[in-house]
């Protein structure tokens, strides 16, 4: 359900063909890594927070991690992920294939400055044997309402 979400999220999108099936496990970065053949840093994950009431997705370069200070600067709040349990419930995907793509009404995408460091990235498509190969421009276009923080560091 959740991959078939994702995909026709993309094919509106025109990016349903960029979509690869890899035969091992793309759930963590570094099983993703691997399986497509790629850097670590070009895996986009998806990290998943609560604002108060409000889920939020951060797409950040694979090796980058949440930089408190300046998460607190950006949205005047302490950095809260998503208990694992509640992650599909909440944004719609579940763990290992946490993706913007498809997501839950009202859940904020957001694209780390992070990302800019690729040419390329890899995000999932809504499961933990599927990404989606975008060049930024398309992550762009993929995520149009999505807006770029710099709430990270590598």
């Amino acid at each position: 359900m959740s991959f078939e979400r994702a995909r026709e999220y993309l094919e509106g999108r025109g990016f349903a063909d960029r979509i690869i099936i890899p035969e091992r496990s793309s759930a963590t970065v570094i099983e993703a890594a691997e399986a497509l053949g790629v850097e670590p840093g070009m895996i986009a994950k998806t990290l998943s927070f609560m604002q108060g009431e409000r889920p939020v997705l951060i797409l950040a370069e694979g090796t980058a991690r949440i930089d408190n200070a300046r998460y607190r600067a950006r949205f005047s709040c302490k950095a809260r992920m998503i208990p694992q349990e509640r992650v599909e419930e909440l944004i719609g995907h579940g763990i290992g294939g946490v993706c913007p793509f498809g997501v839950n009404a009202g859940v904020k995408v957001y694209l780390d400055e992070s990302l800019k460091l690729h040419e390329t990235v890899y995000p999932a498509a809504g499961t933990d044997h599927s990404a989606v190969r975008l060049s930024i421009a398309d992550l762009e276009a993929a995520c149009p309402d999505a807006e770029w923080v710099d709430v990270c560091k590598i």
